[in-house]
């Protein structure tokens, strides 16, 4: 007796806190996923409709049960979206939250609901809608972000501002052309975001808990009734499936990366010592000490959500990695994952979005800086090789004394005299101060793609015409 009591104390107190009633509680605190996965309420309520009106059809369950189903479903619903349900965390998870509240509503009926379906490919099928919901979503966010770029760029196509390597000064470039470089690459992230909805747009509803199920069911209906393409071929698969949940990761990892390297770029130019934009109140904030300050906060927030987002990816491959088939309960732990980075990358689009629109390009400080460092001496090689006749090689060594000399007299290369550049090289012509200048070097980059503002529109076009 003696040794009873003081173990049930001894665990009592092993377990303690939150856990004080014992193992039953820490099974209720793990197991529970209703915290989360109510957010799939709607599609959880879709594809139960769909599947009652696919079991009456098919003469599985009777049309008036379907009928008393349907409209307990359709309660249930409005009770939801009012605030008025009340979530069980003893119930588990959203799927056994409303089969209770359903039979509660309509009695023995909804019973007849569960036929010819697991939890399995309930959960896959939820999952699945919710996911394809959210790539749409992000595909019209995305076409929004590259609509505000092709705005900026027709406005700047013209104006001029230093391109960089290593952060650098390397050539000059147009702000336009700058800005079309981010709707190239938001425009690939749209196109990773369509084709993944493509290649998820099977319905799960039908693989029941992993071998299928005996009864006369009609996948195809289903899956045509809940907007997919058609069912999932192989009911083991389809219940051990989430790859449509790592591709949305892989997407959002990617495109926010996109959105950290803008981020950056915005911080940057910011800057006193940069000053190529100036952002407004609406997207900055001041210093608590230093009344002088204005800080792109929204920037550097949208930079941070990269490391959730990434951490999100990491976290659902790791728990994927060792599964055997079919469903493991670590599948559980796929949603929090998605629906974080979901709303991360949600908020970053339409913080950059908003940005980019209401941002102050200062053209005067961007042309500037585009001079600087002897920016347009790739130009005086190309001329020495174009109207001298020099191999490129040997341009490239004399340019490379040009600009020593600059560098010695602390001039741009434009101001050099004709004497000095032709006794470094007697080929060179007072016809080389036609390309020293930033605006001749961006006007003669007319190759496809290039920076010139003739190339600049004509690109705007190409999208403008797909976006």
């Amino acid at each position: 007796m003696a040794d009873g009591s003081s173990e049930t104390k001894s665990s009592n107190q092993m377990w303690g806190g939150r856990f004080a009633s014992g193992p039953d509680a820490i099974m209720e605190e793990i197991n529970a996923s209703i915290g989360f996965d109510k957010k799939l309420y709607a599609q959880d309520i879709r594809g139960s409709i769909a599947h009652a009106t696919m079991l009456a059809h098919q003469g599985i369950i009777s049309a008036e049960d379907k009928d008393k189903i349907v409209h307990g479903l359709d309660t249930i619903l409005s009770e939801i979206d009012s605030g008025a349900f009340e979530f069980s965390r003893r119930l588990e998870d959203i799927h056994m939250n409303i089969e209770a509240r359903l039979a509660a509503l309509i009695g023995p009926a909804a019973g007849r609901l569960h036929t010819a379906r697991s939890r399995n490919d309930q959960v896959a099928l939820d999952f699945r809608l919710w996911v394809k919901e959210e790539l749409q979503k992000t595909e019209k966010a995305l076409t929004g972000l590259i609509a505000a770029f092709l705005d900026r760029a027709e406005e700047h196509a013209e104006t001029v501002m230093p391109g960089f390597t290593h952060l650098q000064t390397a050539q000059p470039v147009t702000f336009g052309h700058h800005c079309m470089a981010y709707v190239e690459m938001f425009g690939r992230d749209r196109a990773r975001v369509r084709h993944a909805i493509e290649h998820m747009d099977e319905s799960p509803i039908g693989a029941a808990a992993l071998a299928g199920t005996g009864f006369p069911i009609d996948r195809h209906m289903t899956a045509k009734a809940l907007g997919f393409r058609e069912p999932t071929r192989n009911s083991i698969d389809t219940v051990s499936d989430r790859d449509f949940a790592l591709e949305f990761l892989s997407i959002a990892a990617i495109a926010a990366t996109h959105l950290s390297r803008l981020a950056a770029e915005i911080v940057i130019w910011s800057t006193p010592q940069f000053g190529f934009i100036r952002l407004s109140d609406a997207f900055s904030t001041g210093s608590s000490i230093m009344p002088q300050k204005k800080n792109p906060d929204a920037a550097e927030l949208v930079r941070a959500k990269t490391g959730r987002v990434n951490g999100s990816l990491v976290a659902l491959l790791t728990v994927m990695k060792g599964l055997p088939l079919a469903y493991s309960k670590d599948m559980q732990e796929d949603k929090e994952q998605v629906f974080d980075a979901a709303e991360s990358l949600e908020l970053a689009i339409a913080a950059m979005t908003g940005m980019i629109r209401d941002v102050t390009i200062r053209a005067d400080r961007m042309k500037a800086a585009a001079g600087s460092g002897y920016s347009t001496a790739t130009d005086l090689a190309d001329w020495l090789v174009r109207e001298a006749g020099l191999p490129f090689r040997d341009a490239h060594h004399v340019t490379g004394r040009v600009v020593a000399l600059a560098e010695q007299k602390g001039c741009d290369l434009a101001d050099l005299p004709l004497a000095e550049l032709q006794a470094i090289n007697s080929a060179i012509t007072d016809k080389v101060y036609g390309v020293l200048t930033v605006e001749a070097s961006v006007a003669s980059r007319t190759s496809f793609g290039g920076t010139a503002p003739s190339e600049v529109r004509k690109q705007i076009a190409w999208w403008r015409a797909r976006n």
